[in-house]
This record gives structure tokens, sequence and C-alpha cells, in this order.
């Protein structure tokens, strides 16, 4: 196994989350390139081990120098974490070739906007209707809680869309929320995994030290440059998410 080749993933998966979420596309397939022989559950059950860190020292550091409404928040990770642990459950039973048209379409369709949307993003936060913020939260702590136990790729993308879009945040406090969120998807999936047996625990603490420390240097530089650069590291992963996934289906 190429020790250094996970190293190195971890830690650009880390630095990919810290800023807008898609790490799994780095880490699971460096895994699977590392020992062939290693089955998908455990990849990303090692994988989610890495990112529950990383993540967690992302929200920390975030928290320190984006204000977050905590109040909103803290239900919000709960139900996350539940949603999450049910998507894991589920999993092996809905076919996540049934997921991948749907998932890349929305892909597309963010991707377009933001682009199209110089604006979208770029300002603090908005107001909007108690009702628009309900439904932000809800997306995020259920709907795409749900998506992250089941398949995963662009959680964190589609977090800081739904937040922007519904709650009103800009992309640099919309990728502060989504940190947070995102860490309690990432721990209720990982309790499912762990429970089959699905992680490998020395190798997964390992490149959670390197997750850490890629996650601190993407938080460090989406709080120093803001929104736009958020915005032009968002429109990045998703181009790749596009090509990943659009690979995927035709292979």
């Amino acid at each position: 196994m190429d020790v250094a080749l996970l190293i190195a993933a971890a830690a650009g998966a880390g630095w990919v989350d810290a800023v807008v979420g898609g790490g799994g596309l780095v880490l699971i397939p460096a895994l699977l390139i590392a020992d062939p022989g290693l089955a998908p559950a455990t990849a990303m059950g090692t994988n989610k081990l890495a990112a529950v860190f990383g993540t967690a020292s992302a929200a920390w550091r975030f928290s320190r120098h984006v204000p977050m409404n905590w109040r909103r928040l803290l239900p919000v990770f709960g139900t996350a974490i539940f949603f999450a642990g049910v998507g894991a459950t589920v999993a092996s039973v809905l076919p996540k070739a049934i997921f991948t048209p749907i998932v890349l379409a929305l892909l597309v369709a963010v991707g377009l906007f933001v682009a199209l949307n110089p604006s979208f993003g770029g300002h603090g936060t908005q107001e909007k209707s108690r009702l628009s913020v309900l439904a932000g939260l809800v997306v995020a702590g259920v709907v795409i809680a749900f998506y992250d136990g089941v398949m995963g790729p662009g959680t964190g993308t589609f977090l800081i869309i739904s937040l922007t879009a519904l709650v009103g945040t800009s992309f640099l406090e919309s990728s502060a929320m989504a940190k947070v969120i995102n860490t309690g998807t990432n721990l209720g999936a990982l309790v499912v995994f762990a429970i089959g047996g699905h992680i490998l625990w020395l190798l997964g603490l390992s490149l959670a030290v390197a997750n850490i420390v890629g996650a601190q240097i993407g938080s460090h530089m989406a709080i120093g440059r803001g929104s736009a650069f958020v915005r032009w590291v968002l429109l990045g992963v998703v181009v790749v998410m596009v090509g990943k996934l659009s690979y995927d289906m035709l292979t």
C-alpha cells in the first residue's frame, strides 16, 4: 500500500472539504488505487473516519472567524447525524445507479447557475422569510444528510448552495455552516460503517491527521480570501465531479 499517496490524498481531501466539500472524490479513489482489493464499503468507511476529524477541525476554525447562529445549527447538526445514519443503513438496498443521473443533472444546474450569476453568494447575510430559512435547514439536515449517507459526492457543494439560496448567507458563511452540518453527516454514516465492520481504524486515524492539516490550510485560505475564492473553488469542484460521475456512468 502506497502510504505516501494516501497521506497526500488525505491532505488534499481535507483542503477541498474545508473550502467547498467533495474530499471523498479525492481520498476514496486513492484508497482503491493503493489497495485494489479493498471493498468499496471499507474505502468509504475509512474515508468517513478521516473526514469527520477534518470537517470538525475546519468547523472549529470557521467558528472562530465567521459568525454562526448556533441555535439554528445545533438542531440541524443533530438531525444530520440521524438521517446520514439512515442513509448509510439503506445504502445497500438502494442502487446508487439511480442517483448518479440525478446528481449529475443537479451539479450541472448548480454550476451553470453559479457561473451565470456572479453576484450570487457574494454578499453577507440577506433577510429571508422564516419559511425559506426553515426549508433551507430541513434540506440541509434531512435531505442532503440522507444523500450523504447513501452516496456522498457533492454533499458540501449542495449544502453551500442550499444554505446560500434559502437561508440567505454568503458563500463564506454557508461554507462555515456546511462544515458543522457535514461533521454531523460524516459522524452518522461513520457509526453505521463502524457497526458493519467497514473501517480500517489504524489507517483511517493516520489519514485523519493529514486530513486535519489539509482542512486547516483550506479553512484558513477560505476565511482569508472570502466568498469569491469559495465561489471559484466550488465551480472547479463541480466541473471535476461532473466529469467523474459522467465517466462512472459510461464505464
